[in-house]
């Protein structure tokens, strides 16, 4: 039981690390506009190691939680399909960090933009991690909060959210590339969709952990 509580915080605290060092780093990066640029971007230039570190760390701590959710659930196809979700989440977070992206929309600051093969592979797996943070709270898992309709209800709205800020972004990048919108808040719907994705993380998290210590 003690291991299990300990791989359920490791969800509570991927949560926070991850969107929470991205804004404050954001928010503090000379030449970086959370308004504008991606998150990954902070991967790159001044202080990238951080981020590299950052994404590595959160998605050892995914993983860990990952196996934290298949001890607290009761078998079955949802919570199979619960865990895969959060080790590919957690898989994907690792690539990100080990693979930097390009620079892109002005950042780092006097960089040229260009398309590397290390830069597809991180947007892949940028894909993939906010179809994973999307798709996890749509999973009708059967557990400690499985018959709350509060729960069932936040959990749609958390993957419907992150699903809008993440296609909304991709218009607002593209009216920026058409001179349209410019700077475009491209980074600011990026910035929502993960800390929508990861706050749903930590409930799931500590709500695993509270039923836990009930059953104790």
């Amino acid at each position: 039981m003690r291991l299990t509580m300990i791989l359920l915080g490791c969800g509570v605290a991927a949560g926070v690390l991850i969107p929470a060092l991205l804004l404050i780093d954001g928010a503090t990066r000379p030449g970086y506009s959370l308004w504008h640029n991606g998150a990954s971007q902070l991967g790159t230039g001044e202080r990238g190691w951080l981020q590299t570190a950052n994404f590595v760390i959160g998605g050892l701590l995914l993983l860990a939680f990952a196996a934290g959710l298949r001890r607290a659930l009761p078998p079955g196809r949802a919570a199979v399909w619960a865990t895969f979700l959060l080790v590919v989440c957690g898989l994907a977070a690792v690539v990100a960090g080990i693979v930097p992206t390009d620079p892109a929309l002005g950042y780092p600051p006097g960089r040229a933009e260009v398309v590397t093969t290390a830069g597809r592979i991180h947007g892949l797996a940028g894909l993939v991690l906010f179809v994973a943070l999307a798709a996890m709270p749509l999973v009708p898992v059967r557990g400690p909060h499985g018959g709350s309709r509060g729960w069932t209800v936040y959990s749609r709205w958390s993957g419907a959210l992150v699903i809008t800020f993440r296609h909304r972004r991709r218009g607002r990048l593209r009216l920026d590339a058409q001179g349209v919108v410019r700077p475009a808040p491209a980074g600011l719907l990026e910035h929502a969709a993960l800390v929508v994705g990861f706050a749903w993380i930590i409930a799931a998290a500590r709500l695993l952990r509270r039923n836990a210590l009930r059953e104790v």
